[in-house]
């Protein structure tokens, strides 16, 4: 256990005035990626961060990379974070505890004048929601080589608006090298856990050890528009398979296991009184054995074969995005696991079915996370909430865990 002085009350008192930035009125936040607000989230940390003496980066994606040296600037240096952004009716504590609780471990190193054999690092990820552009995680992603950065730079959001452009009309497109963060030496990533478990379990502290599989796919279903009045045995009718097609996803998941969940849906021409002749949406599967994925994706696509024959409809099933089953560093998992003991705070190691910036950092650099409970597994939703406790319980383990690594990690 270290005897660093963060403090709990400090960092909720940060967590609620961040929270004040484009805040809902039902409690949450809606402070989307590349927004006016976030550009305000991003100008508070940056604040913050000076007060403390640390120096604020900002590479060509957005990325915030806080940094305090340590004695020996040529080891690698030891890195926590997470993201400012949030859904269109997001929480206040997705994202920002893990970012907040970094600035907090930076703030009591600085006053308690204590110094570190490695650099610290926070960064403040861009996009890793992925609400107003897609594919999220955009920041890390292009930082470990998993994304072009031209073409993440060129995306656009469903109002046209380019994200490059974005960036730098809101005044944070840095002149960093995205790819400079592969050299860090370690990442720890506190986060809510998103899911009812350690709530239910009264356990203050989830130890992060892997990630499940994730897979993404777009399906269109093509069929030929009629009026709301016809008879119904020669419609072809988009929307009647697409609500088959739905419904599998659903019986897939739960057959296999896994998670399965249909997110966004549109029809064309979108009118009361037609039979839709188009109707797209998404499917997001998920699984802890990268085989199950792949029978879930198969299970899908003979599905929509089916569907489409006996309707005579076309459904395209297209690849959109996927990441693999990843395992994070079993040294900074067992660091998570000592930091927990030394404080007496119960733990359990647990998978991750959601994505986030800490499994793509996982491909490059050895990575570990912490979760605290959150009310009712809420999250993604204005009500999401978490209390005091759950907050410092996370706190003072990534606090723990990143002293120990940073006084004990070699040169990259």
């Amino acid at each position: 256990m270290s005897n660093l002085p963060v403090s709990g009350a400090r960092l909720w008192d940060s967590l609620m005035e961040m929270a004040k930035i484009d805040a809902t009125p039902k409690g949450g936040n809606n402070r989307q990626t590349l927004t006016d607000g976030d550009g305000q989230a991003r100008a508070l940390l940056r604040r913050w961060a000076e007060a403390i003496g640390c120096s604020v980066a900002v590479d060509r994606v957005g990325n915030m990379v806080i940094r305090r040296e340590g004695r020996d600037p040529s080891r690698a240096p030891v890195a926590m974070g997470s993201h400012l952004d949030t859904q269109p009716s997001g929480g206040r504590f997705d994202g920002v505890l893990g970012v907040l609780a970094g600035l907090e471990v930076l703030r009591a190193l600085h006053e308690s004048g204590t110094e570190t054999e490695a650099p610290i690092v926070l960064v403040n990820w861009t996009n890793e929601e992925g609400a107003r552009f897609s594919p999220p995680m955009m920041g890390s992603g292009v930082a470990m080589g998993l994304f072009e950065e031209a073409e993440i730079l060129a995306k656009q959001d469903p109002a046209g608006a380019v994200f490059g452009e974005e960036l730098r009309r809101i005044g944070w497109q840095g002149d960093a090298d995205p790819a400079a963060l592969q050299s860090l030496g370690a990442y720890f990533e506190l986060h809510i856990e998103q899911g009812p478990t350690l709530e239910a379990e009264n356990i203050p502290v989830g130890i992060v050890d892997r990630a499940l599989a994730q897979l993404w796919l777009d399906i269109t279903v093509t069929g030929e528009e009629a009026h709301g009045g016809s008879a119904m045995a020669p419609r072809r009718d988009a929307m009647m398979g697409a609500a088959q097609l739905v419904q599998a996803v659903e019986e897939i998941a739960l057959a296999e296991g896994g998670r399965g969940t249909v997110g966004r849906l549109t029809v064309q021409p979108d009118s009361r009184n037609v039979v839709p002749s188009r109707v797209w949406f998404s499917v997001d599967f998920r699984h802890g054995e990268p085989a199950a994925l792949a029978r879930m994706d198969a299970a899908l696509r003979q599905r929509a074969a089916d569907i489409a024959a006996r309707r005579r409809i076309g459904i395209d099933v297209a690849h959109f995005w996927d990441f693999p089953l990843t395992p994070f560093s079993e040294d900074l998992v067992a660091a998570l696991q000592r930091a927990a003991e030394g404080r007496n705070l119960r733990s359990k190691r647990m998978p991750t079915g959601i994505g986030h910036d800490a499994v793509y950092l996982a491909r490059r650099v050895p990575t570990a996370m912490i979760f605290v409970p959150c009310e009712g597994g809420v999250s993604h939703n204005e009500a999401e909430n978490i209390t005091p406790e759950w907050a410092e319980a996370g706190l003072v383990v990534l606090a723990d865990a990143v002293l120990a690594t940073a006084n004990s990690i070699r040169e990259g």
